[in-house]
């Protein structure tokens, strides 16, 4: 037999079972006996074999009752435990937050320590393969966001900020930055005007680029009015938190997110050469949908964000 029985039917069945009782039975799954009796007259007529035994005011199990009763339960035990696993994520105290790798180690990290303290009675997850997934790079889709969505309760992407049938509220706007260490910036080679740069090994963040847009260095370029360089020529990083760091290293000038390099530069490793840097129509969007969204959890942290924020 292919086609498994009603749910409902072997439901009665097993309390009906575990009982040897018809009313009991009923009790327990809140309907009358005469329900439980159809339900289990039902299940007979479908399996071609009687499962009870029926006495004036008793039942027995018949032996074929009696053979399939323990790997029934066994059943029902299995799916008790997948909705427990299912229940518990997003539980009043377990909440699944998807991020990039490198806005969790550049923006999102220093700041942790202070959710956690004033938030003791919520349990952050951060899954580490959504931590290394394209779905939370720059050049993220919208079908991206979406399908991480229903994965986590709160998704912190960066894009445009519509995503239909999504709750999105805006995190931090961004700009494209250059950036170089102040060792390199005291060096020889002056870096006293745009074109400067040029002359100088150009670090490239291949994860970098709003959607539908080019690279932060066609960006910056285009809008000093500079050539656009080789993006073949000079290191190349898919991670923005490891670009950043080897310019901290002094390896070469970034291009990079101001959101990402705030905490770099308040401590003074790296240093904005020019005071000229290229909004984006893209930034970083707190994303979740309508059911998370109802969760205290997910409003408590959405709310932390937009403080740190400020």
């Amino acid at each position: 037999m292919n086609a498994l029985p009603p749910l409902t039917a072997l439901k009665v069945f097993e309390a009906a079972a575990r009982h040897l009782s018809l009313k009991k039975a009923a009790e327990e799954l809140n309907v009358t006996p005469a329900a439980v009796s159809h339900q289990i007259q039902q299940l007979e007529d479908y399996l071609g074999i009687r499962l009870f035994h029926r006495g004036h005011r008793s039942i027995a199990l018949t032996a074929s009752a009696h053979l399939c009763l323990p790997k029934l339960q066994e059943g029902f035990d299995c799916l008790r435990q997948a909705m427990d696993k299912v229940t518990s994520r997003p539980g009043s105290g377990a909440l699944a937050v998807g991020v990039s790798s490198a806005f969790m180690s550049k923006w999102l990290m220093p700041r942790l320590h202070r959710f956690v303290a004033a938030h003791p009675d919520i349990d952050l997850h951060i899954p580490g393969s959504m931590r290394q997934s394209s779905a939370f790079s720059p050049r993220c889709t919208d079908d991206c966001v979406a399908q991480w969505a229903d994965e986590v309760d709160v998704v912190i992407a960066f894009g445009y900020g519509d995503y239909p049938g999504l709750r999105t509220r805006q995190l931090l706007p961004a700009s494209v930055t250059v950036l170089c260490s102040p060792a390199l910036l005291a060096g020889k080679a002056p870096l006293a005007a745009p074109t400067d740069v040029l002359r100088h090994t150009l670090i490239h963040d291949h994860s970098d680029g709003p959607p539908g847009q080019g690279a932060f260095w066609d960006l910056w370029c285009t809008a000093m009015g500079l050539s656009c360089p080789d993006p073949q020529s000079g290191p190349r990083f898919t991670d923005s938190a490891l670009a950043l760091e080897a310019a901290v290293a002094g390896v070469g000038i970034v291009a990079g997110l101001s959101p990402l390099a705030a905490g770099d530069i308040a401590a003074g490793r790296l240093i904005a050469p020019f005071d000229r840097s290229v909004p984006l129509a893209a930034g970083y969007h707190v994303v979740s949908n309508a059911l998370a969204s109802k969760r205290d959890a997910v409003d408590t942290f959405q709310q932390w964000l937009m403080q740190e924020a400020c």
